[in-house]
Formats: C-alpha cells, structure tokens, sequence
C-alpha cells in the first residue's frame, strides 16, 4: 500500500482543504492557489483541533480555532496572538508524499520509491463511499491488492480504492475517456448497491 488514492482534482481545487483518511491516519488535504497537494496530520499542534476545518492562505494552511499558519513544509511560520514572534521550528504538523496525477490525488504514507498506479488513460468520473472494507471489495473481485482494480464493463472502469475502515472505503472511479459520465454513475450506484449486499 504506497500509494492510496485519497480524492479526486476535480474535488479538491486551488485554494480548498478537505478532510480524508487512510485507515487509522486521519488527514487533511489541501490544495495551494498554486496547484499543489498536501497531505498532512489532521490536527493542529496547538490544540488538537481538525486543520481540515481550517482554510488555505496563499500558501499556507490555517487553523480555524486560533489562527496559527503552517507553511507548505508543515513548519508554524505564523501565530496571530504573537505577530512578532518567530516560532520556534518544534511547532510543526506530520506531513506525507503527496502528488496529482491522472486527476486523482495519491498519498504514501511512508517513504517509497514505487512509481503511481497506471490509470490506462482512464479520466476520473466521481468518488463515492461504500460499506464494505477495501480488503472485502478486492476479495469481491479477485484481486490482489485493492490499491486499483480494474473492472470488466462496458465503461473500461478502474477503481482506485481507498480504506477508510474496517467497514467502509472510498471508491474514486476512474472510466474512458469517451464514456457516457452519466452512464458511468448510474453503473457505479447500482455496482455500490450489489457490494453492500456482500456479506462479510
């Protein structure tokens, strides 16, 4: 598990921090006015409140409860309270790889050397959760490993999974390029539908 699929671009644009998880790593995943994705520890050194609630400046992500900025490096560079103080570099959020491509944003929480998945020139269609844990959905159909799986249709669909916990994940599905969006959504909501009756 290098790289996990945790949102879509088209739901995380310049400017928007949104909250998300991998398994036991809550997350918050921010985009710079720049185009550059982030993925941090949801929660603020100062008093443990969620950064996903807070907003993106410029190029530095705000907590919502007092203020305090940390810049790209996850390093506090501003604190409201104390507008001439320097913060000392001990006051800084865990942060993790994180990089666009394709259209989804992909996160390693640990060190890796692994190249992305291969999205097959696949453009992403939507993202919706489903009540089943992402080691059940691969089992479901028989594949390996549940960081993508490819899913015979009409759509040449992909579906890059990501677990959230040990009964629910994220699907961010991926389709050709010349597939009908709507279709592809209708398919996805009754494909949901038939996995939520597997039993676990």
């Amino acid at each position: 598990m290098d790289w996990v699929a945790v949102a879509l671009k088209m739901d995380v644009p310049p400017g928007v921090v949104i909250p998300s998880r991998i398994s036991d790593s809550e997350l918050a995943i921010w985009c710079t006015p720049s185009g550059r994705y982030h993925a941090w520890s949801d929660r603020c050194p100062h008093r443990g409140m969620r950064l996903s609630h807070g907003f993106v400046r410029g190029d530095t992500l705000a907590c919502i409860y007092h203020g305090w900025q940390y810049n790209e490096a996850g390093s506090c560079d501003y604190i409201p309270a104390h507008p001439k103080l320097t913060p000392p570099d001990t006051i800084c959020v865990p942060t993790y790889r994180c990089v666009e491509d394709g259209g989804v944003i992909w996160v390693s929480l640990t060190e890796t050397d692994s190249p992305l998945p291969m999205l097959g020139g696949r453009d992403p269609i939507r993202s919706l959760q489903i009540s089943l844990s992402a080691p059940d959905l691969a089992a479901h159909f028989g594949a390996h490993s549940f960081t993508t799986i490819a899913v015979v249709s009409d759509h040449d669909a992909l579906l890059a999974v990501q677990p959230c916990t040990d009964r629910t994940c994220m699907v961010h599905a991926l389709a050709a390029p010349d597939a009908d969006r709507k279709a592809v959504s209708r398919w996805l909501e009754d494909l949901r539908a038939t996995l939520e009756r597997v039993p676990a």
